[in-house]
């Protein structure tokens, strides 16, 4: 890969891990959207797997203390073998379909949350349904590469900080991602050959989290709460135009 296009990934790795940083999602989808301009789908979704678990990861320890551990558990219990099934029906799989769902969910779940909410069973019900939300973004991680906008609506409403939310969400996106990249490792995707990229890219995601951080305790609350909620509503906009596209594009051939 010539020097041009590795310094184009590495500066979108460091601008999305900030975005991440600061809003909590939005910088996965934007990073998958300029890899899938030099990589097939199905090498772009293992590598950004990779980048978005360090720059999750660099956000989970950055809001450690403000994370619901017990979520994320819950989250969790399921990942792993829903992301292997994911990953083997991956190439079956129309890429637009999945993220037309996915764009149509998260416009509901951020516009109209009372239409997707479920009644929770006794203490901790609201924690515990996050083992079918981390059941679905595993399977839909392996097809789809960044499903952090299908999961961030049920964060946002778990009554956290600014704070709370993003480490919240850091932390189950990384869990997924770890899950996608462990799946993809199963089904015989090689990580060795782009070793130099992913190194260089995990270098400027790392930077990218600590810069986006700093900015997000010069935010308030009511800010933080529009801005979410207005990234949510964008990014699931591009994600149903962007598969009317494909489709459009699939059907002319």
């Amino acid at each position: 890969m010539d020097p041009v296009t590795v310094g184009l990934l590495c500066g979108v790795a460091f601008a999305s891990a900030a975005l991440s940083a600061v809003v909590g999602l939005a910088g996965g989808t934007v990073l998958l959207a300029v890899m899938l301009l030099f990589f097939e789908p199905a090498a772009a979704v293992p590598l950004h797997g990779v980048i978005q678990l360090l720059s999750n990861g660099g956000r989970t320890v950055v809001q450690r203390r403000h994370v619901a551990w017990s979520v994320v558990g819950w989250y969790s219990l399921f990942l792993l073998p829903l992301a292997l099934a994911g990953a083997r029906v991956a190439v079956a799989m129309p890429a637009a379909l999945g993220t037309t769902l996915i764009g149509a969910f998260v416009l509901v779940a951020t516009l109209q949350p009372g239409w997707l909410r479920m009644r929770p069973t006794g203490a901790g019900g609201e924690a515990r349904r996050f083992a079918l939300i981390g059941a679905v973004a595993g399977f839909l991680g392996s097809l789809v590469g960044a499903v952090g906008p299908l999961v961030a609506p049920f964060v946002l409403h778990l009554g956290l900080s600014r704070r709370g939310i993003v480490g919240t969400a850091a932390a189950c996106q990384g869990a997924g991602h770890l899950a996608k990249v462990a799946a993809f490792g199963w089904v015989g995707f090689s990580y060795g050959e782009h070793l130099g990229l992913l190194m260089a890219m995990s270098i400027l995601v790392v930077a990218g989290t600590a810069a986006g951080s700093r900015l997000l305790d010069r935010l308030d609350e009511v800010f933080f709460t529009r801005l979410y909620r207005t990234v949510l509503v964008l990014v699931a906009l591009r994600l149903v135009s962007s598969a009317l596209w494909m489709h459009d594009v699939t059907a002319s051939r």
